[in-house]
């Protein structure tokens, strides 16, 4: 039974990632930081109660720190995984602006000090570092593995760090070390603040009567959107490899913000022009226009391709925020739901005008 770690594991990632593994016959063990709250939602159906009686998978859960060197080397000494898996990031690049030197601190050395705990602790795990198409920034899109990194935002530069120092260990030292530079992966999992889910969780909220107001900051912006539970197994695909490498994984389709807002309230019957306001607030200080993958490589050499498209991937997102609001899908025929405002946003009402199966 081959031994898996991964740092991030109770994020949208991390959380598939287990479980792919867990599928494939792994003993997986996961890297979380100790909190007076549970943060482990994403993860809690696979957990493996220590207790008798408790769950039968081979899953662990270990306190840690990627801002603290000698736990990383006791959990890998002590584990000694086949793979790594390092997800844990301050990921969100609009907060990468407001807390600059914390996200270069996690998201940039965090991975320099998981390289030297597998390097210091005589580990011979395969290694994954999670990159991003944010490190190609301000470049012209296709981008793929030859393109020149244009990093516009804090996050982005803390990722070419990592990126780097992973290259470096890897000739440097021999690691089998590998970057997986993923373009935007969108999941029902994902963070509630991420523009994506952000959107389909306020249609959600919007149907059930409970906001009135979605409010975003530039819409403009042009991403690759792929589904995440697909790009956990192009991470899993590039440690199979008889070499090392990095690797682009994305759909090669991008769609605006504009687009998104279309599909995700055109899906339940609405127009969103009469929900979306813009808040200065969600501006970058530095913008990223147009991110595109070219994931031919990847293709070729991982024979990993998507299957999941945009539109597929929108409505599964609203399906999903929809069901925990308690309200049906659209998708499945059962009803459409239009708005009648009264004198205020909170006293609409709900008034059923059709039952045709969307488009």
């Amino acid at each position: 039974m081959k031994k898996a770690l991964i740092t991030g594991i109770t994020g949208q990632d991390g959380s598939y990632l287990a479980e792919f593994l867990l599928a494939k016959g792994y003993e997986v063990h996961g890297l979380i930081r100790r909190a007076s709250t549970f943060n482990t939602r994403r993860i809690d159906h696979i957990y493996r109660d220590p207790h008798p009686n408790g769950g039968e998978l081979p899953f662990y859960l270990h306190y840690g720190d990627i801002s603290v060197p000698e736990s990383l080397m006791d959990l890998i000494y002590n584990i000694q995984p086949d793979e790594i898996y390092h997800l844990a990031a301050q990921s969100h690049v609009r907060v990468s602006f407001d807390m600059p030197e914390y996200t270069g601190n996690i998201t940039g050395l965090g991975t320099i000090r998981v390289l030297e705990a597998i390097r210091k602790s005589g580990c011979k795990a395969r290694f994954y570092q999670a990159s991003s198409s944010e490190m190609f920034g301000g470049a012209k899109p296709p981008q793929n593995e030859q393109t020149p990194f244009e990093p516009r935002s804090p996050y982005a530069a803390a990722k070419v760090y990592a990126y780097w120092v992973t290259r470096n260990y890897r000739e440097g030292y021999g690691l089998f070390a590998c970057n997986g530079i993923l373009f935007n992966h969108e999941s029902p999992r994902r963070g509630e603040t991420f523009v994506t889910r952000k959107i389909t969780r306020a249609v959600a909220a919007i149907m059930a009567g409970k906001q009135r107001y979605l409010y975003l900051g530039n819409l403009d912006a042009k991403r690759d959107w792929g589904y995440a539970p697909e790009y956990v197994e192009a991470m899993w695909l590039m440690l199979q490899q008889d070499q090392p490498g990095d690797y682009v994984i994305g759909t090669g389709e991008a769609h605006s913000v504009r687009e998104f807002l279309d599909e995700a309230f055109g899906y339940v019957g609405l127009d969103w022009h009469d929900y979306v306001r813009i808040d200065p607030r969600y501006f970058r200080p530095t913008e990223v226009d147009y991110l595109l993958a070219d994931a031919s490589k990847a293709r070729r050499e991982l024979g990993w391709e998507p299957k999941v498209r945009f539109r597929e991937l929108v409505r599964i997102m609203v399906d999903a925020d929809l069901e925990l609001m308690g309200l049906p899908s659209p998708g499945e025929g059962k009803r459409i739901l239009s708005e009648r405002f009264s004198s205020g946003w909170h006293r609409w009402e709900h008034q059923v005008v059709s039952m045709e199966r969307l488009p």
